[in-house]
């Protein structure tokens, strides 16, 4: 049982922290560009105004994200509470690894919108 709420809590951190990354982008971005804190892409890093926008963008997409894999991945450790730690160690992986896909995939929307909204220059359109 201790294995099980050590997996829950590890699986609970990337919700956790998308949503409060994604509180901070929204409210206090980074206030320049650099290339170690913050939404870092090409299209993202082409002027101030492309930085703000990426980071409101991506803020806002991190926090919904967030509140909905927070209760699905709590929800989804129920079924191997009580089994062995084997199975209770590849559940947590598979978990954790759905959390990834999402997080890596909210890239493209937040690159969709950038695109959208900014020329190849980072000029807006």
């Amino acid at each position: 049982m201790g294995f099980w709420i050590f997996c829950l809590a590890m699986n609970l951190l990337i919700p956790v922290i998308m949503l409060a990354f994604g509180w901070l982008f929204q409210k206090k971005p980074p206030r320049r560009i650099n290339g170690v804190y913050g939404y870092r892409t090409v299209r993202s890093m082409k002027n101030e105004e492309t930085w703000l926008f990426a980071h409101k963008i991506c803020g806002r997409l991190w926090f919904r994200l967030g509140v909905i894999l927070l209760p699905v991945s709590a929800c989804a450790m129920l079924p191997v509470m009580g089994q062995s730690v084997d199975t209770v160690g590849i559940w947590c992986c598979v978990v954790a690894a759905v959390q990834l896909a999402v997080l890596v995939g909210s890239i493209f929307p937040v690159e969709q919108a950038l695109k959208r909204t900014f020329d190849d220059f980072g000029r807006k359109r």
